[in-house]
């Protein structure tokens, strides 16, 4: 945009993340003037940039490495394997490259204006945008915030992007760590944690829990655990990291009193909060609640009629694809396609070593809802597809209503766990009984007739597993 120019929109979507570009693109589809606007250089937002694909890669890369030094139970036998780091992080930012410049062909295609620069509302129906030395106006009839989330800092120990890192710095270092200190035991710290551990760092995780992935069902905790040991991850449960000092963290355990851990890296992947500070939001009617998430109804507007939230900075888990489908449907209900939101069955997955998936409601969640469940078990150190893969750890889980046998619910803990999941997603979307699921016909041998076996299970009617007596 010009020096001072303004000019009109349909709809101002603020933020390219997987929630923005996607709302963006579904709107323009739908005849809308849509004009998006992103600070940063590249749009896909963190995700992209900074999160869920370079992660992911890397994890991969080093799953690959691990793997191969570990295959000798195979007859695989390979000498002198090397890790070229920095070969590594070109290919993974050669991904972001591809997926960036393709994100930003689909919405010149679409003839979405795109925008960079910070935004923030002049009122209800205005936006400035500033851009180094420009100052530009975008006029608006809807609004869509879609401005992510950020990492969480602890006030004792900074981020100071060097020594003390955040889960983007860390996808971006130019070496490989050789002591690496991870604060926080969630889903951020475990995957990356794995990474390193697997490139020859070595990891100490501190969680101030007394488990790791803290709100998940320990059985699955387990398995993960169980393995990172195996990678020589050191773990530090009931500890709180108090300061860094010297080139050392040191730490409260309520086990072992005041230690000391030697630390050339510090990723400190405590949780992430919504990204929703200097935003003008005063200058309208949108209101943040207590922790900073921007209060939505449930078509995700805003106290303002003119204004909606998606993603990290609205309700419910902070999860990608969670953004994109609430960005599609925002999109179809200011183009009056729809009515209101339509909320659904949102997958939960980590990329640990095994992946780790859940959907729909836990065992506890159930009966927090006093729905009496039956349960049942497949797991995959009988399955003949995880035994011709050497992956046979873990299990499926699937959760049942008793009262129709309705599926309410799956966790699985095991090899592509990630790809698994999406069956029982479509199975509690389609309100399917474990009939349903039991009598569809899995190809053999494959890791998704766990999810039959699973079925089977929870009905009594295993084949491959002792039913548990009446």
């Amino acid at each position: 945009m010009a020096k001072n120019s303004r000019i009109k929109a349909d709809l101002a979507v603020i933020g390219a993340g997987p929630g923005g570009y996607v709302a963006a693109i579904r709107a323009a589809k739908l005849k809308k003037k849509v004009v998006l606007i992103e600070k940063e250089n590249n749009l896909g937002g963190i995700c992209l940039n900074y999160g869920c694909i370079p992660s992911k890669a890397m994890i991969y890369a080093s799953d690959f490495l691990n793997r191969i030094k570990n295959a000798k139970n195979m007859g695989v036998s390979a000498e002198k394997i090397t890790m070229d780091f920095s070969k590594m992080q070109q290919w993974k930012d050669g991904i972001i490259t591809n997926l960036n410049n393709g994100i930003e062909t689909l919405c010149k295609g679409n003839k979405i204006e795109i925008v960079k620069g910070t935004a923030s509302f002049e009122s209800s129906e205005s936006l400035k945008i500033i851009s180094e030395d420009n100052i530009s106006y975008i006029d608006f009839e809807k609004a869509i915030i879609a401005t992510g989330s950020i990492p969480i800092e602890l006030p004792a120990i900074k981020f100071d992007r060097d020594r003390i890192v955040s889960s983007t710095e860390i996808l971006y270092l130019k070496e490989i760590p050789g002591n690496l200190i991870v604060i926080g035991g969630g889903y951020i710290g475990i995957e990356l944690g794995t990474v390193y551990a697997k490139l020859g760092s070595k990891v100490s995780v501190i969680e101030m829990e007394d488990q790791l992935l803290p709100g998940f069902d320990k059985s699955v905790v387990n398995v993960v655990h169980k393995r990172l040991e195996k990678l020589g991850v050191n773990i530090h449960l009931n500890s709180k990291a108090e300061r860094f000092d010297n080139g050392r963290i040191f730490i409260n355990s309520k086990g072992s009193g005041e230690i000391s851990l030697e630390a050339d890296k510090v990723l400190v992947a405590i949780g992430r909060a919504p990204n929703t500070a200097n935003l003008g939001l005063e200058n309208t009617e949108a209101k943040l609640d207590k922790n900073g998430f921007i209060k939505v109804n449930e078509n995700l507007m805003t106290d303002d009629q003119n204004i909606y939230a998606i993603g990290d900075v609205s309700i419910g888990p902070m999860l990608a694809h969670k953004a994109s489908y609430q960005g599609k449907f925002v999109a179809e209900i200011i183009a009056g396609h729809k009515e209101r939101y339509e909320d659904s069955v949102v997958p939960s997955v980590i990329f640990t070593d095994p992946e780790i998936a859940i959907v729909g409601l836990s065992e506890e969640e159930a009966k927090n809802n006093s729905i009496k469940t039956k349960i049942g078990k497949f797991p995959f150190s009988i399955s003949s597809r995880a035994m011709t893969k050497s992956e046979t750890e873990g299990f499926v889980k699937i959760i049942a209503n008793e009262e129709d046998d309705m599926i309410i619910g799956a966790e699985i803990v095991g090899a592509d766990a990630s790809d698994l999941i999406s069956e029982v997603s479509l199975a509690i979307k389609m309100k399917a009984k474990l009939e349903d699921l039991a009598l569809t016909i899995h190809p053999h041998p494959t890791l998704s007739e766990s999810l039959m076996e699973a079925a089977e299970a929870t009905m009594g009617k295993a084949i491959h597993i002792l039913n548990p007596k009446s």
